[in-house]
């Protein structure tokens, strides 16, 4: 199980610092294409490259966020409640999230392979859209895995 456990949070953390380039070369090309604006010099896509990269920063951010729980958690009438039942509630939010993500996970992998057929790319930058859709999907399967991790945390009493 910690080798399980291990290999999750690492693989989490990596995807987290994709995630962090991912948004410092975004924040480098807006400001770059700001200042050559003013020259009369833009960089041409530079909304499609924005938009992509901003697919790559919240998908690949999830897995490590939800690992580390930095999630928004209203807690006020959860905290009242006896530990059992807390530890029930728990244990069912991440199979509904286990869920989601198995289905959000597989329609990507659907909708990648649909975009690699078709050969869609951007309109400007002429940049594919399927190795977009498909770390998306490799960003779900990692979510399903830190539910689960969770649901053994949960199981052996060691979620706080």
């Amino acid at each position: 199980m910690v080798v399980l456990f291990r290999v999750v949070e690492r693989l989490s953390k990596w995807m987290q610092d994709i995630s962090a380039v991912a948004l410092t070369l975004i924040m480098l090309l807006t400001g770059a294409d700001v200042v050559l604006r003013f020259f009369g010099r833009p960089i041409i896509g530079t909304f499609e490259i924005v938009g992509l990269g901003g697919a790559i920063i919240i998908g690949f951010a999830i897995p490590f966020t939800s690992w580390n729980r930095n999630h928004i958690f209203v807690d006020f009438l959860y905290q009242k409640c006896p530990k059992g039942f807390q530890n029930a509630l728990n244990t069912f939010t991440r199979l509904l999230g286990i869920a989601l993500f198995l289905l959000l996970g597989w329609n990507l992998i659907l909708m990648a392979a649909e975009l690699y057929r078709s050969g869609e790319v951007s309109l400007t930058r002429q940049l594919p859209f399927y190795p977009i859709a498909y770390g998306l999907a490799a960003s779900c399967l990692l979510q399903i895995f830190v539910l689960i991790c969770d649901i053994f945390k949960i199981a052996g009493g060691k979620y706080e």
